[in-house]
Parts: C-alpha cells; sequence; structure tokens
C-alpha cells in the first residue's frame, strides 16, 4: 500500500468545490494538498456554484415607520431566488528543489459574494413597485471579489516530516448597493451605493505535515494569517441618510477610507490507507468570521447618527455593513479508490456550522449538509483529468439588516426568512507531474 500506488487516489481527493457554498464569504477552502503531493506537480481548476436561495417576508415584519400602513400586509410574501450563479479558478505549482527543500506557489480566490435579489419578484410589487429589496428601479446587490497568491517554501528533515510556510498576497474589491424597505426605504439606507477600490495587502501561512508512505498517512495542519486591508470606497446615496430625509449624513458623492480585515483560519487535513488501493480522508477547517466586519466610513458615520436617533441618546455605536456573530467550523470526510490505472472515484460528506443565525440579508443562509462524487481518469501515469458534483442542502436562516445590532431593534430588523434552498456545485481538475 506504497503512497506512489495510491497517488491517484489521493489526488481526488482535492477536487475543487471543497468550501463552495461555505458560512461568511469562504469559497475556496484554502487547500494546501497541492504542495504536498509528492515529486514536482501542477494542478488547476474551476468550480461552478449553482445555488437557489428564496424566501419569505418575514411573518409579523412592518417597515419603517416612514412606510405607509398598506406595507404592513406584506409579510409572508414570496420572495424570488437572490443568489447568483458564480465560478472561481484555482492553480497549484509544487517544485521539489531538493531532497529536503521544495517550493510551491498556489492561486485561488478565498472569499466573495455574488448576490442580486430579482426587482420583479413577488414581495417588491406594493407601492408603485416599491419593495422589501429594490426601489423599482434597481435590485439589492452585493458583489466581493478576492484573489490570492501564496509564495510556500518547504523544508523535509526526513521522509515522515515537512515544516512549510511562506508570505500570501492578496486583492480585494467589491460593489453593493441597498434598495428598498428592508433597509428604510430611500430616506434611510435604502438607495446606499458602495464601490470598493481594488487594494492589495500581504500576509503570512504556516504549518507542518506528517505522513507515513507505507500505509498512504498524510496529516497536516495549515495556519493562515488575518490580512489588513485599507481601501477606498465610494460611497453614494440617493437621499441623505438617517430616519428622517436630511437629519443625518448626506453622502452624496462621499469617499473615504476604511479598513477591512480578512479572516484568519486553521486547516486540518488527514487521510489514511484503509485497504489496497483505498484511502479514507478527512478535511476540517476553522475561520475567524465573528471578528469579520465591514463598515464603510461614511456609512459608519450615518449609522452612527441612525441609531443615536432611534435609541434617543442612549446607544451611539451605529452598526455595521456586514459583519458576522459565530466562527465557522465545517469539515468533510470520505473514501477515495483507485478502481484500475487509469480510474478512481471519490465519496464525500460535508458540514459547515455558518457564521451565526440571524444573517444577513446579503447572504442569507446558516451553514450546509452536503453530499459528493468525484471521478478522475490518468491517460497516463504522469497526469489526470477530474471532475465532481456536490450537492448542498442549505441550512435555514432569518435576515437582519444592519440595524440588528443597535439594542431594542433587533427584532425590527429581522425582515425575512429563507428556507428549504439548496445549491449544486461542479468541479474540473487537471493535474501533471513531471
Amino acid at each position: 500500500m506504497k503512497l506512489k500506488a495510491l497517488s491517484t487516489a489521493m489526488i481526488l481527493a482535492t477536487v475543487p468545490m471543497t468550501g463552495a457554498f461555505a458560512a461568511g464569504m469562504d469559497r475556496s477552502g484554502q487547500s494546501i494538498a497541492a504542495f504536498l503531493q509528492p515529486g514536482n506537480y501542477f494542478e488547476a481548476g474551476i468550480s461552478v456554484l449553482d445555488p437557489n436561495v428564496s424566501g419569505k417576508v418575514k411573518n409579523g415584519y412592518t417597515p419603517s415607520p416612514s412606510a405607509p400602513a398598506s406595507m404592513v400586509g406584506l409579510q409572508n410574501t414570496n420572495l424570488s431566488d437572490m443568489a447568483d450563479d458564480y465560478y472561481f479558478p484555482a492553480a497549484a505549482l509544487k517544485l521539489q528543489l531538493t531532497d529536503q527543500f521544495s517550493f510551491g506557489l498556489l492561486y485561488d480566490q478565498p472569499f466573495g459574494a455574488e448576490a442580486t435579489y430579482a426587482v420583479n419578484d413577488q414581495g417588491s410589487t406594493l407601492l408603485g413597485g416599491v419593495g422589501l429589496f429594490h426601489d423599482g428601479n434597481d435590485a439589492t446587490s452585493v458583489e466581493v471579489d478576492t484573489q490570492t497568491l501564496s509564495v510556500v517554501l518547504g523544508y523535509q528533515p526526513t521522509e515522515n516530516f515537512n515544516f512549510y510556510g511562506g508570505g500570501v498576497y492578496q486583492t480585494v474589491k467589491g460593489d453593493v448597493q441597498l434598495r428598498g424597505l428592508a433597509y428604510g426605504g430611500a430616506d434611510n439606507f435604502g438607495g446606499y451605493n458602495a464601490k470598493i477600490g481594488e487594494d492589495s495587502a500581504v500576509g503570512w501561512l504556516a504549518g507542518f505535515a506528517y505522513q507515513i508512505p507505507e500505509i498512504a498517512l498524510k496529516a497536516s495542519v495549515t495556519y493562515r494569517s488575518e490580512i489588513d486591508h485599507k481601501v477606498t470606497i465610494d460611497e453614494s446615496s440617493i437621499a441623505s441618510v438617517g430616519l428622517n430625509p436630511g437629519t443625518v449624513i448626506n453622502m452624496h458623492n462621499g469617499q473615504g477610507q476604511t479598513e477591512i480585515t480578512t479572516p484568519q483560519s486553521v486547516n486540518l487535513d488527514f487521510q489514511t490507507g484503509i485497504m489496497a488501493n483505498t484511502v479514507a480522508f478527512a478535511n476540517v477547517r476553522w475561520v475567524d468570521w465573528s471578528s469579520f466586519s465591514i463598515r464603510p466610513h461614511a456609512f459608519g458615520k450615518a449609522s452612527e447618527a441612525a441609531s443615536t436617533q432611534l435609541t434617543q441618546g442612549a446607544y451611539t455605536k451605529g452598526f455595521n455593513l456586514v459583519d458576522y456573530s459565530d466562527d465557522q467550523i465545517s469539515a468533510t470526510v470520505g473514501v477515495g479508490r483507485k478502481l484500475n490505472d487509469q480510474w478512481a472515484g471519490n465519496v464525500s460528506v460535508g458540514w459547515d456550522s455558518g457564521a451565526g443565525n440571524p444573517v444577513s440579508t446579503l447572504g442569507p443562509t446558516e451553514g450546509y449538509w452536503n453530499v459528493g462524487l468525484g471521478v478522475q481518469y490518468s491517460p497516463a501515469p504522469n497526469y489526470f483529468i477530474a471532475g465532481g458534483v456536490k450537492y448542498f442542502m442549505l441550512g435555514d436562516a432569518t435576515a437582519h439588516s444592519g440595524a440588528y445590532s443597535i439594542p431594542g431593534n433587533a427584532q425590527n430588523a429581522q425582515v425575512a426568512t429563507f428556507e428549504d434552498n439548496d445549491a449544486w456545485a461542479y468541479g474540473l481538475k487537471i493535474g501533471y507531474r513531471f
């Protein structure tokens, strides 16, 4: 049961989509597995996600005080699918420079968001087209993209141990617009726009791995640091932002610098041979989402003024555009089997805790369960093509606006429920040994 004989099945355990619909804005899962492959190795892959996330206006929800009484009847009204399809690529190059030193380049898109509330959904047909998540013309939407390039150096003092670390270069950019009564309408935050200019920053990673080739055992732990970005955000609003028109911050063509810190994480990976040509594998991931938030400069000033006014001065700290209450823990377990010299397959089951509930209206799901199937074809011993599919059963969630954190306002800020949603993920990868 040598490691070499099982390399096909073990590569299969890294089919894309590991974190395709995870908590917070987690996407790629930030795997280090390609760097731990024996010898010189290259891979490139792409994952595609097709989610279905729909819901209803929360029973008992009442719009902002400025909304007409006719709007009180919108609870339990259907909200159509708000989660957009998206894809993300990944690539890795690993070079075994000597028996003891290795070098790697890992590219992925670790964090992101893609969502749009449909202008013509059933929950937005009141008041001449002004609804919960749009103003009759534009819809609430979010798009956040990150890219990461990790440069990794490894030291293998013996066949069994591998100590590695390196630098991480990351970029982030995004666009957000809030529309509709869920954010207080155009008189408050329902006309807010934020364009996050692209910023780059650096962090680091470190870890170690242990392997016993004779039984195809390999275990690793990898830590990735948080990365601090100072981004310029162009903020604007179709109206002055506050509880009443013109009473607080005017954000017409505003611009300010904001700190965004992408979260630290830890990955634990394990695999072992369980019979000839068969490996069991597991991955556990922790992400520090409870420390993550986005509060653009002008938005923050407006939220402080709004919370002060709403609580008559009892609470002046405002609220965030996006934040999470809990850390994410996710796990995947499965079995990979080499069927013959050309074909291998795997099955897996995954779970994700989510990052707290209620959740932001910009990402209204709470964790998941998934099941996955993968297949790999190797025309020659030194290269392969692998594909996989996963089905996600997404956790039910209650969605809230940012004003949820204002004391005494939690119930008011819960605007919609999202239940019985799912997603399909598809992955394709090629690998080459040289």
